[in-house]
C-alpha cells in the first residue's frame, strides 16, 4: 500500500492515443499522480 510521501513504483500505462508512457519518462520532473476509487465503490 502506498502512503502519502512514498515514492511510486515505476509503471507503464497507455496514453489516450494508445502510446506507452512510463513514470521514468518524467524523471527529474514533478509529477502529480491522481488515484481515485473504482466506480460505484465507497471511498
Amino acid at each position: 500500500m502506498l502512503l502519502e510521501g512514498n515514492k511510486a513504483p515505476d509503471f507503464t500505462l497507455d496514453d489516450q492515443d494508445g502510446n506507452p508512457v512510463s513514470l521514468v519518462d518524467f524523471q527529474g520532473q514533478k509529477v502529480l499522480l491522481w488515484f481515485y476509487p473504482k466506480a460505484s465503490t465507497p471511498g
